[in-house]
């Protein structure tokens, strides 16, 4: 299937329409962006991607140009894809596409923001796109009330993606240690954060965060147990990075499968 799949930018409006009847799909109609505004974001520095099956629009990837006072970079402000057709790969297509148009139009550095407990996104971003993160944003769009976000805090982490440098080397294989979060089981055997350290700082090593690898399963079965790991994560990683700590990596356990880390370098 991945073969056939074709990415193409999306220009008109009739093609940036069918983007927002896609995106109402995967989020919902409230949280869909009006046409009228990805056709204006894209005639001035913006891009919208599409990938298609069959000439039917399956996936989709949405930037707008950005700004904080010093550098011009490009904001890669949604990815969705169909449910029919997630977990993929399309995904990793969008954002290597996506790569190619921003160096055309002369950008070097993208940003996006994206859950930290939504692992999937984390291993495509930090361990196969090589992108960095060392801000943590809670509650950065308030209380939303999508399929995929409705009950917890929008936390997110800002992510960095400085698209002329090579994807950095890392380890075949990690020794985990040094980790900030001790995991532990209930009486159920389900993943719970037990201990909390904020005393850490070996600079000279890797720091590991424990995160559950299906919070969407979590929120279903057991929603105050995510939010412990919400609020867990949220003040490890916002220590952390205040400290000078980044987030350079995510791997999934090879003990425990409902299991993942996040490593930290300084």
């Amino acid at each position: 299937m991945m073969n056939n799949i074709v990415i193409r930018t999306l220009e008109t409006i009739d093609e940036l329409e069918e983007l927002r009847r896609l995106e109402s799909i995967i989020w919902s109609e409230s949280e869909s962006i009006p046409s009228s505004q990805t056709i204006t974001a894209i005639k001035n520095g913006g891009m919208a991607l599409g990938a298609f099956l069959e000439d039917v629009l399956i996936g989709f990837q949405y930037s707008f140009p950005g700004y904080d006072g010093k550098k011009v970079y490009l904001c890669s402000h949604t990815l969705g894809i169909h449910p029919d057709y997630q977990k993929l790969g399309i995904g990793e297509k969008l954002k290597l596409v996506q790569k190619e148009e921003a160096l055309k139009k002369g950008y070097d550095l993208i940003t996006w923001t994206y859950d930290p407990l939504e692992t999937v996104n984390g291993y495509l971003n930090l361990h196969k796109l090589g992108a960095r993160c060392s801000i943590y944003v809670e509650n950065c769009y308030g209380e939303m009330q999508d399929n995929l976000n409705q009950g917890m805090p929008s936390d997110r982490f800002t992510v960095e993606w400085w698209i002329k440098e090579e994807n950095p080397a890392r380890p075949a294989q990690y020794k985990v240690g040094n980790m900030l979060i001790k995991p532990d089981r209930d009486s159920n055997g389900n993943l719970v954060p037990a201990e909390i350290d904020l005393k850490k700082d070996a600079a000279d090593d890797y720091l590991f965060i424990p995160v559950p690898s299906d919070v969407q399963s979590m929120k279903k079965n057991d929603p105050e147990l995510a939010l412990s790991w919400r609020n867990g994560t949220r003040e490890v990683f916002s220590h952390y990075f205040h400290k000078g700590w980044t987030a350079i990596d995510l791997f999934r356990s090879e003990i425990e499968s409902d299991l993942c880390y996040y490593v930290l370098k300084k």
